[in-house]
């Protein structure tokens, strides 16, 4: 995919905590394309493990990303916009999903760990712990300029987060076609 070729498939991708479901929720708003948060791809052994504060290992990871990585397939082959999150903290997780395909787009939420840890304290209801954060940040490979990642700082609002990653991506508002 070009630089400035309008994506079919973008994939939200950042440590836990960084906002990829809430700007998620708010991209599909802004442009009317289906978001499917991360979380909805992992068996129910991956959520016990993290809900007990195991790391997840790659053999853990694999029918995760690979999950991932079809629906994607399915939004491309079907010309269906969409929206993922994935933490896809490393570039071989990123390959695995396929982020530098033609037609998707890896957003990376980048913020501090003291920033995240500060939203993990106060986040209720989510089986991700706050003291799995450091193995995040420890795992992260942040993008290389080859992966052509759109960075966002997550300091700002979401909403114009949001509004600012459809201005540089050039995607159609809801109701509107590109």
């Amino acid at each position: 995919m070009s630089p400035m070729a309008t994506p079919t498939v973008i994939v939200l991708m950042g440590v836990s905590g960084s906002g990829k479901s809430t700007l998620g929720l708010e991209l599909a708003r802004l442009t009317g394309w289906e978001f499917r948060d991360a979380d909805s791809f992992h068996p129910p052994a991956n959520i016990e493990k993290m809900s007990q504060s195991i790391p997840l290992t790659d053999d853990d990871r694999w029918p995760w990303l690979d999950a991932i990585g079809t629906w994607m397939d399915e939004r491309l082959a079907g010309r269906e916009p969409g929206i993922v999150s994935c933490s896809a903290l490393k570039r071989a997780y990123r390959n695995r999903i396929g982020a530098k395909r033609d037609g998707v787009r890896l957003v990376y939420l980048l913020g501090s760990e003291d920033m995240i840890a500060a939203r993990l304290a106060s986040r209720q209801g989510h089986f991700m712990p706050a003291g799995l954060l450091a193995s995040q940040f420890a795992a992260l490979e942040e993008p290389g300029p080859e992966e052509k990642a759109l960075v966002v700082g997550i300091a700002m609002p979401p909403s114009f987060m949001a509004k600012s990653i459809v201005d540089k991506l050039r995607l159609p508002a809801a109701g509107r076609t590109a």
